[in-house]
């Protein structure tokens, strides 16, 4: 059977060491001592899988909200070149708010 990372990942240490019993492959030899930290790699590579977790920005503007952020950084900075207290927190909060916005898009 075929697996992909994210079904393995989501195995118990049980079920990925049934897998690696049927598995004649250097990277799993000791599997049955193997926790699943040291498990899962070792598994990905008998079976040829990629090993991580791909991450991929689900935004649909993220380069206009990047784009933003760069605009209010120079606002910013010219806020601290004329010493306005007010305009610079409002500034520095929606840079903050873009930021975290944009961070809770890429899964």
């Amino acid at each position: 059977m075929n697996y992909t990372y994210e079904q393995l990942a989501k195995m118990t240490v049980a079920e990925l060491r049934k897998i690696a019993e049927g598995l004649e492959h250097d990277a799993v030899k000791g599997y049955s001592t193997m926790h699943k930290e040291k498990l899962l790699p070792a598994l990905c590579t008998a079976l040829g899988i990629d090993a991580h977790k791909h991450h991929r920005a689900m935004a649909e503007n993220k380069t206009s909200m990047k784009q933003e952020i760069r605009r209010l950084k120079k606002l910013r900075d010219e806020a601290i070149a004329k010493k306005e207290k007010a305009k610079l927190v409002q500034i520095r909060q929606q840079i903050h708010d873009l930021k975290v916005k944009l961070r809770r898009t890429i899964v």
